[in-house]
């Protein structure tokens, strides 16, 4: 009963969105974004398109989503944003992490997107713009991706902190107590293929089409480098999304080690209360805010 009540109402918001949508106006980048979608499968195969497409989203999402962050460091306004203050990026922690980057992209996570065809093929996935889902089926199957993630991200990576372990894997990613964008994929080999697993699942469970596998590449660089930006940017449209963890939540992770082990959202810390050392450390900090303001007054 409880099953079909659920499907019920998983089907009725799904019938009011797509209502909705009808009355929306047409996207003025549907004609252009069809007419290059389909110029790419008549010029280059499939698994051109699978393997160099989805190496080109990484790269370009990666590196564009990493710049306002970078450039942040250089306008002295941001920096009330900024969350440890008193750490400054330096030039040689960037081109560091830059250069074990380059190794992790193209060592690591390159031998894995030429599977990418064999996938698609397999799991018989279109490539085809009439195959292509609507855009709030996108939305939702990058949610689902997200909170399936999030739950593969909490336990391994809590586990990547066991004492007898965490030296030789994740201790790698740690080198930066003060954490900046580009750091986000900055990790033990190891490591990028354990934690990365978690991004993969969501896709095997989800995917209907090729576009979802660069719609989620996407969704979760733009998650896990704002958390790792070390700013804390007020408008962010990423804390309308419910649950959603931030870059304050993931810096205290950085700065004490222990606690707030999600990728993505706040529910697993919650639960299991490793979150319980970060809800001390606000409330110490809004008392510490409160005293300020009196003594100003």
């Amino acid at each position: 009963m409880a099953m079909n009540d659920s499907i019920n109402i998983l089907n009725s918001a799904y019938l009011a969105v797509e209502y909705i949508d009808s009355f929306l106006p047409d996207n003025p980048l549907q004609q252009p974004f069809k007419n290059a979608w389909n110029y790419m499968l008549d010029n280059y195969t499939k698994f051109q398109i699978a393997t160099w497409g989805s190496l080109i989203v990484h790269e370009a999402a990666y590196f564009l989503l990493c710049v306002p962050g970078f450039v942040f460091q250089f306008i002295p306004y941001m920096q009330k944003y900024k969350i440890q203050q008193d750490k400054p990026e330096t030039w040689e922690k960037q081109w560091k992490c830059f250069k074990t980057l380059l190794f992790n992209h193209f060592f690591i996570q390159l031998p894995l997107i030429c599977g990418t065809y064999y996938f698609t093929e397999y799991f018989n996935i279109p490539y085809e713009w009439e195959e292509m889902p609507r855009w709030y089926i996108l939305v939702a199957q990058c949610f689902g991706c997200a909170v399936i993630e999030d739950a593969w991200h909490y336990f391994l990576h809590r586990l990547l902190h066991h004492k007898r372990i965490y030296k030789y894997i994740h201790k790698v990613h740690h080198e930066f107590v003060s954490p900046f964008g580009m750091q986000a994929e900055y990790a033990h080999p190891l490591e990028t293929l354990i934690l990365g697993t978690g991004f993969f699942i969501g896709i095997v469970v989800f995917c209907n089409h090729v576009i979802l596998l660069w719609a989620w590449v996407i969704c979760r660089l733009m998650e896990t480098i704002d958390v790792h930006s070390g700013y804390d940017v007020p408008l962010n449209p990423l804390h309308l999304v419910p649950f959603y963890a931030g870059a304050r939540f993931h810096d205290f992770h950085h700065m004490n080690f222990i606690g707030n082990y999600a990728s993505t959202f706040t529910w697993w810390d919650r639960i299991f209360g490793t979150d319980s050392q970060f809800i001390a450390y606000k409330e110490k900090e809004k008392k510490q805010q409160l005293i300020t303001k009196k003594k100003a007054n």
